[in-house]
Order: structure tokens, then sequence, then C-alpha cells
């Protein structure tokens, strides 16, 4: 994947973003998560992102220059003036309906077993936010098992018995 395609794609997240909000299709200072649909069909994203613009290299005459930006050799105002976006309004269709059917459930869900889960565990042991969130991001990376550098690290004070507990909750919430 070429840098090209990495900062075009985030600019066109960028105002697939800023569009939603200037037309007030999430409640103000909520930032409707359409990325994470991007993300998960990424694949496809960048097949609809080429659609136009991969065919039209070949007619573009290009160098690159020192600091490794492009010069554009040629006219090519008339490739963009106006272009069929089809593909990518459906792709965008896809992705709205996709965060609206999935995605937000989805991180709803999470977030109330988040919640659940750190209830638990400041009725039970006393942790700081931080402290939980670090225990949740390590349960989540080794499949609800705490590892031994966490156990030895920044848990250390926590039992054997504790640990299978948290562990248990853990796999009783999120698995």
């Amino acid at each position: 994947m070429s840098y090209q395609v990495l900062f075009n794609g985030r600019i066109h997240r960028y105002l697939i973003h800023h569009i939603l909000a200037k037309k007030k299709f999430s409640q103000q200072g909520i930032i409707f998560p359409i990325s994470a649909s991007i993300l998960d069909h990424i694949d496809d994203y960048q097949k609809v992102l080429q659609t136009y613009s991969h065919p039209l290299l070949d007619f573009i005459e290009w160098e690159e220059t020192k600091d490794h930006n492009i010069n554009v050799l040629n006219d090519t105002i008339d490739f963009y003036r106006y272009y069929d976006l089809t593909i990518q309004a459906e792709f965008l269709y896809d992705c709205v309906f996709d965060t609206i059917a999935h995605i937000i459930p989805r991180e709803l869900s999470y977030l109330i077993k988040y919640d659940e889960f750190k209830r638990t565990i400041d009725d039970e042991f006393e942790m700081t936010d931080r402290l939980v969130a670090l225990l949740i991001k390590f349960l989540d990376q080794n499949d609800g098992i705490l590892s031994k550098i966490a156990r030895e690290g920044e848990f250390s004070v926590l039992s054997e018995k504790e640990i299978k507990s948290i562990e248990k909750l853990y796999q009783k919430l999120f698995k």
C-alpha cells in the first residue's frame, strides 16, 4: 500500500466525518463512527478508492520531486471535473448501514460489559480507572487470561485466587 493511498484515505475519511457532522447526521459533539466500518472493510475501501484513480494513471504524466512529492506534467483537470462516484457512494451507504446495524450496537454492548466489569472490580478491589482499563486491555489481548508479565508487573499485588476470579468475570461478560 502506497503512502499516497494512506494519505488520501485519511483525507477521505476526514471529509466523510466532516460532511456527516455538517449535515447533522448525528447529535452535535458525537462522531458517527463510520471509520470503524470502513476499517472493517479496508480491502474493499482501498479498491473503491482506486476504481477511478488507478485507471487514470496511464494518462497522467508525472515526476517525483526532491522532497518525494509528485509534480504533474500534463493538464488533468478534465479527468476530475465530472466523474461518476456511484461505486464510492454505494460503498459509503453500505458503511453507514453497517455502522447503524452492527458497529454501534457492538460498541454499546462492549461499553455495557465494560461498565459492569469495572463496577464489579471497584466493589471487590481498589483499582484506579487507568488500572482497570489496563487490566481489560491485557485480558482482551490474551483471550481473557492475564499474562505472566502482567501478573508479575502491574498486577503483582493480586493473589492467584483474585486473578482467577477476575479472569472468570471477564469470561462471563466478554466471551
